[in-house]
């Protein structure tokens, strides 16, 4: 191990929970623990927004899996990845003002408290929790493994020992501080990340001679590296446009992104979080895409291509900078899986226990006093069936990463923005468009028929919001002689 690696590492790390603890001491439990716990009682200014949107959104999935793709795909897989440019814009800009204004006036909490607000339906809110849960699970399975693997390369630890480490360390700090630590430590994890993007690239083009050298090194590698298409012309027209759909616009129905959208202070908090997150996502994905795409040049064998990102720090870096500026993946995968971590939380506690399983708890006076308690219980267990699942990781984690971004975008997209914008919206359409979107999307991704080269979401959303349109339009009309 070496110790100009880990100690910089190690000092990251201890300020994480030093952020935990002061987030903790400082909140505001005026509103109750709940509102403080799951949403830092809708206090978060512009700067603080979006950062944490951008830092959620960047996860192992950017920083390990995407760079890992380039490394193998070249320079058309970073074109590929700018197409997630305006996600920040997006999911502010279509679900952020009517998202907290409604968040507001049903007192919501979660997603899933927005979604019975809504439809007035209990299958809605079951089924979207359960579904919420599945996702989360594959998804944070993605960053265990991340940080594992980051760990492992680093400091020279088996990948179980790394696993154990990382996953000990997000549990804490996110149960110590809730929402409030996860923003708060998002913010400082985003500066991170860009300054670490910015050095790690310096340190490329250093080692490299040149971009030009580079590029033409990667030529002679393989040619189809600096195409648009890449090996094996993998990157077809309609495989990009599916892109476009799960990485962009399918944000959108996102859950932990989402949920952003609940937390700010004012309508200028919200203006000033859409041009500094989209500012932040366009540079960390060029960033980090192209530094996986020039790295082959660098490192031109690996054994695996997750590794290339830390593989990259340690190569072109002095040890003491590498050490530093490995906090900025490391800050990647934490600033995800913490948000998942909470969310995941306040599904189990909030919308299926508080509501359903034990409703009568949630007007008990002593529940209020041992929240904290249940909450610890709950993240905790959760965070333990993740890391043994990490315990066999895939080859690639981009692909378990786009699998279950999926499965929650044909659940909650369009139950989202046809019920913020859509009067006729029922929860029958609602609950048929889940069903259906999450069936189809299923079975696609289980069965791999070939359509072309276009992703399973494509089609999925497709029926899945035919669906909805047609039983709510059905229901709607055949409502109104009734009524008459």
């Amino acid at each position: 191990m070496n110790s100009q690696l880990l100690i910089p590492m190690a000092l990251y790390l201890v300020a994480v929970f030093a952020v935990a603890f002061y987030s903790r001491n400082k909140g505001d439990r005026s509103g109750g623990f709940l509102n403080e716990y799951l949403l830092g009682s809708r206090s978060m200014g512009g700067f603080v927004l979006a950062m944490t949107l951008a830092a959620t959104y960047a996860s192992a999935s950017s920083f390990i899996g995407g760079p890992g793709a380039a490394y193998q795909m070249g320079l058309g897989w970073v074109l590929l990845a700018m197409i997630q440019l305006p996600a920040a814009w997006l999911t502010l800009g279509v679900l952020g003002k009517k998202f907290a204004i409604e968040s507001r006036r049903h007192n919501a909490l979660t997603l899933n408290d927005m979604l019975y607000a809504r439809y007035k339906n209990r299958g809605v809110v079951i089924f979207a929790s359960l579904a919420l849960l599945l996702a989360f699970f594959g998804t944070m399975v993605v960053q265990f493994v991340g940080g594992a693997r980051l760990l492992q390369t680093v400091t020279g630890l088996s990948y179980t020992h790394g696993l154990m480490l990382f996953a000990l360390t997000v549990g804490i700090y996110t149960t110590i501080g809730g929402f409030r630590a996860v923003v708060m430590t998002d913010t400082v994890q985003g500066i991170m990340m860009i300054v670490g993007t910015i050095a790690l690239l310096i340190g490329i083009v250093h080692a490299g001679g040149s971009l030009g050298d580079m590029i033409t090194k990667l030529h002679d590698i393989d040619p189809a590296l600096v195409t648009p298409y890449g090996p094996n012309e993998f990157l077809t027209e309609p495989f990009m446009l599916s892109f476009w759909v799960l990485v962009c616009f399918g944000v959108i129905g996102l859950p932990h992104a989402a949920v952003r959208c609940m937390s700010y202070k004012s309508s200028g908090s919200l203006h000033k979080g859409m041009v500094i997150s989209t500012a932040m996502v366009a540079f960390l994905m060029l960033g980090m895409h192209l530094a996986g795409a020039l790295g082959r040049a660098i490192v031109p064998e690996i054994d695996n291509p997750d590794q290339i990102m830390p593989t990259l720090m340690m190569t072109v870096l002095p040890p003491v900078v590498a050490g530093i500026f490995l906090a900025g993946p490391m800050a990647a995968i934490m600033s995800t899986i913490d948000s998942q971590l909470i969310q995941a939380s306040a599904t189990l506690l909030k919308d299926l226990y508080l509501n359903y399983i034990n409703p009568k708890a949630a007007d008990a006076p002593e529940t209020e006093s041992k929240l904290p308690t249940l909450s610890l219980w709950v993240t905790g267990i959760f965070s333990l069936l993740v890391f043994v699942a990490a315990t066999n990781p895939p080859d690639m984690i981009i692909w378990l990463n786009l699998l279950a971004f999926g499965g929650m975008q044909a659940v909650f997209l369009w139950p989202l923005i046809l019920g913020l914008y859509w009067e006729k919206a029922t929860a029958a359409g609602a609950l048929t468009s889940m069903i259906t979107g999450l069936g189809f999307y299923a079975a696609l991704s289980t069965f791999k028929p070939d359509m072309g080269g276009i992703h399973a979401i494509v089609p999925s959303l497709a029926i899945s919001l035919i669906a909805f349109l047609l039983v709510s339009s059905v229901q709607h009309y055949t409502a109104k002689p009734a009524q008459a």
